[in-house]
């Protein structure tokens, strides 16, 4: 994975100046680097640690004076996150697999497998599966019946994808994501006690044995170009119609997508983010960590949600929002404000409380 200075500098089109023919074959912190490795220093506050480690050549922030540091090679950037996209991506090895179809794998005869494919070991592909040519499927991965998954596929160790599940291309899908799983849809011959205190908020006229009729999912899973499901994430299949996710879209790990659900393009889904089921979340949408969505909703486009925020109701396209339940991010702050102030407003209200309660006791034996 060694590469050049210059390679570097044209990978991220970036302005290199130095010894461009220097060799790194890794990155590192600026303090920790070796003569071997690129030292990441694209903030000034990184800077004494390049004099602390042994590094060649750094990724620096621009107009930095680069021989100052003892440096013999630079690259400037202007968008360090960015620059780490391009630079992560030109050192990543990678998972091993084989090349070709390993031979404890179970592939029906009916599956189409494109050329350039590897399959590792112990990956069960079903009846009329298609997968798209150069896709790379690591070991232990179960592909149910009649699923199309594109071209230039990564599927890793253990993900388990439902039947006729539809995948486009240059799909990304990490260890124990299940897609494809039935709904939790279930409902109750006579009305049920969650029936009735949505329609009343909170009153119950009885309160009797219930027990719950399974609702089949014959509905699958949709998922665009260019989709990243994160490690252990769920995708729910529909009841009838599929459940959707739009190119673009990345799943953080634990995600939990319900059935029906439709996630637009270019979203970010945080860790342990869930959707409820039949909720329509708009184009560009972030949630961030621990955010919950309440069901049969829509969150417009560009809506960001800030860590753990609960959403019950539709969110305008645009909005910022923050809390449980979700308000604008300007309210929430507010009310965070008088939150940590009450103990300060108590105790005020006391000391009034007393003075009211002397002047009248005062009053009274006059």
């Amino acid at each position: 994975m060694s590469q050049t200075i210059e390679q570097i500098a044209r990978a991220l089109d970036a302005q290199a100046e130095g010894d461009l023919s220097i060799t790194v074959t890794g990155a590192a912190e600026p303090a920790a680097a070796g003569p071997e490795q690129i030292a990441l220093a694209m903030n000034e506050k990184y800077a004494e640690g390049l004099r602390a480690g042994g590094a060649r050549a750094a990724l620096l922030w621009e107009g930095a004076d680069w021989r100052a540091y003892g440096l013999e090679a630079a690259i400037f950037v202007t968008r360090p996150r960015l620059a780490m996209a391009g630079l992560s991506k030109a050192f990543d090895p990678g998972i091993e697999i084989a090349s070709g179809i390993h031979e404890s794998c179970v592939v029906d005869p009916s599956a189409e497998i494109g050329a350039g494919a590897s399959i590792g070991p112990f990956t069960v592909i079903g009846r009329g599966v298609r997968i798209g040519p150069n896709a790379r499927i690591a070991s232990q991965v179960t592909i149910a019946e009649e699923t199309r998954i594109g071209a230039d596929a990564l599927i890793h160790s253990g993900v388990r994808i439902g039947a006729r599940v539809v995948i486009g291309d240059r799909f990304i899908c990490q260890p124990g994501a299940v897609i494809g799983a039935d709904g939790f849809s279930f409902v109750t011959p006579e009305t049920s006690g969650v029936e009735e205190i949505r329609s009343t908020l909170g009153q119950r006229e009885e309160i009797r044995e219930q027990h719950w009729v399974r609702i089949h999912s014959l509905g699958t899973v949709e998922i665009g170009d260019d989709v990243e499901i994160g490690a252990n994430a769920c995708i729910d299949r529909g009841t009838v119609r599929a459940t959707t996710i739009g190119s673009g879209s990345k799943l953080d790990n634990q995600v939990q997508i319900g059935h029906n659900v439709q996630v637009g393009e270019d979203c970010l889904l945080c860790g342990q983010v869930g959707v409820a089921g039949s909720t329509k979340i708009g184009d560009r949408v972030v949630l961030a960590g621990q955010c919950g969505v309440s069901d049969n909703i829509i969150v417009g486009d560009d809506v960001i949600a800030a860590g753990g925020t609960d959403i019950y109701t539709n969110v305008p396209k645009g909005r910022t929002v923050w809390g449980s339940p979700a308000v604008k991010m300007e309210t929430q702050l507010e009310i965070n404000k008088s939150l940590r102030r009450l103990p300060r407003l108590f105790g005020q209200f006391a000391e009034l409380r007393e003075t009211v309660t002397k002047l009248k006791q005062k009053g009274s034996t006059e």
